[in-house]
């Protein structure tokens, strides 16, 4: 059932019912906008928010003085067209940007009968702002559920595909924690999997070798605490980025770990990463079980984790899904058709 948006005086609503093409009943809905909504914020560029609603609803939208008219041949359709607008006013008027992800983010949750302008706080969270002061928040409700489980458990698992921002707001957690003093180091690792490559074959010492496997680990840090404060504590060993392997026989106390691309560890390796955890630290473990690049006859340690650690006090398990994703619009749509064709054909998912 979507949830019903109170009216306010910003916006008044009138509807005639009437008699559709095929002799059902029609619907047209007058909303009448108040002069304080930006408009061109409304419709977007080129009335580019208004033409997503059309292409999600299949309504007629005209725009008459200071009102819409909402047409179609379908009551449900027009009410829900309707309910999007009044979605996207009130989030004009918490004083929210209207960008294209926000826009895709309203209509989606109204497809699964979710109100945004009902989940206020997820703006106001803010985590840390990066070196160019632009603030790093919580953009999804999933993504809030997630930052909200890393403030109470003292280990996280975010599963979900990519674009989701499990790595990024990870990094961006912990440095938080750092700079609050709540935490005396960061240690960010991922598995070396050599998906399709050979280790052996790429120039250059092991380091060299293992960098390319760890550049997202890089960037995220980089944007969030600037190139030359993470160099310099890279240098001072506050901050570590370092291969799995490298974990093994460490006790790591009051620190924050990340382990990254967790699908494609084994079952061992995840064992032995989760009991490096020391007093006083935190881990989050972040992968997309879609994307498992093990040699074929190995198990991934992130599902069999979920098995067996489900349940587990202390430790939370958020899944982010693809309504969460942030990134373009395309990548929605291709995750969106891979879960599509693999529902229809399960046998071939796990084929190598």
């Amino acid at each position: 059932m979507t949830s019903q948006i109170p009216k306010d005086d910003t916006m008044k609503v009138s509807m005639i019912p009437g008699v559709g093409a095929k002799g059902g009943e029609s619907r047209m809905i007058t909303m009448e906008i108040d002069d304080e909504i930006d408009r061109e914020e409304l419709f977007g560029n080129m009335d580019n928010n208004i033409r997503k609603i059309k292409e999600k609803t299949g309504v007629d939208i005209i725009q008459r003085g200071s009102s819409l008219l909402i047409k179609s041949s379908d009551p449900a359709s027009a009410e829900q067209a309707r309910s999007i607008l009044q979605e996207l006013v009130a989030t004009i008027r918490r004083g929210e940007k209207l960008d294209q992800q926000k826009v895709d983010y309203v209509i989606q949750l109204k497809d699964e009968g979710i109100s945004y302008s009902e989940h206020d706080d997820i703006n106001k969270d803010i985590i840390c702002f990066t070196t160019k002061g632009r603030p790093v928040r919580p953009k999804t409700l999933g993504q809030e559920a997630y930052v909200k489980s890393m403030r109470r458990r003292d280990i996280v698992f975010a599963i979900g595909p990519a674009g989701t921002g499990k790595t990024y707001i990870a990094v961006a957690m912990a440095v938080t924690a750092l700079k609050a003093r709540q935490v005396q180091k960061i240690v960010l690792t991922r598995p070396a999997v050599e998906a399709g490559e050979n280790l052996g074959f790429l120039p250059g010492d092991l380091r060299d070798k293992v960098d390319p496997y760890l550049r997202p680990l890089y960037d995220a840090l980089y944007d969030v605490l600037g190139r030359d404060k993470a160099l310099a504590l890279q240098e001072k060993e506050v901050i570590e980025v370092v291969p799995l392997a490298y974990m093994r026989g460490r006790t790591l106390d009051d620190a924050f770990i990340i382990l990254d691309e967790a699908q494609n560890t084994t079952r061992e390796q995840m064992k032995m990463f989760l009991t490096r955890m020391g007093f006083g630290s935190k881990v989050v473990v972040t992968g997309d079980v879609t994307q498992i690049d093990l040699p074929k006859g190995k198990k991934s340690g992130l599902i069999d984790a979920e098995r067996v650690l489900k349940g587990v006090r202390g430790i939370a398990f958020n899944y982010l899904k693809e309504v969460d994703v942030v990134r373009h619009e395309m990548v929605k749509r291709v995750i969106r058709a891979y879960d599509n064709y693999y529902k229809k054909h399960p046998n071939e998912k796990f084929e190598k």
